[in-house]
């Protein structure tokens, strides 16, 4: 079975930039030969809130589903008339703001949706 380059980031929430603690919160994957760009959010408030008791979770979590909508094939507005390469890079240049991206990393698969469900379960969700 052929196995495909892809590359992925994961979504980190730092609440107060100032400090740099963050939690995980999603993942961003691209896999270019496939024509592939996924995403898959989850946002732990508890643990959000053991860093910020004050974080504005409604606006994180906008913030993560809009990430999410932008990886989405339905995308609208300018990032929908975007290829998924240019919405991928976008979405994961460095920024200094709540939701920041994590450094680029590869694997290879033959299945990026369930790559993208694994690496959701290793990186994001909690340790059970």
């Amino acid at each position: 079975m052929t196995r495909h380059v892809f590359e992925y980031a994961v979504l980190k929430v730092i609440p107060r930039v100032e400090r740099g603690e963050s939690i995980n919160a999603g993942v961003l994957l691209y896999c270019r030969p496939l024509s592939y760009l996924g995403s898959r959010v989850h946002l732990d408030a508890d643990r959000l809130r053991a860093l910020d008791p004050a974080a504005d979770l409604q606006a994180i979590e906008l913030a993560l589903r809009a990430a999410a909508e932008t990886c989405s094939s339905a995308a609208t507005g300018p990032a929908g008339e975007e290829e998924i390469g240019r919405r991928f890079r976008w979405l994961t240049a460095p920024r200094s703001t709540v939701i920041q991206p994590g450094p680029v990393h590869t694997g290879l698969t033959n299945d990026p949706d369930a790559d993208a469900e694994r690496l959701l379960r290793v990186l994001v969700l909690p340790v059970t």
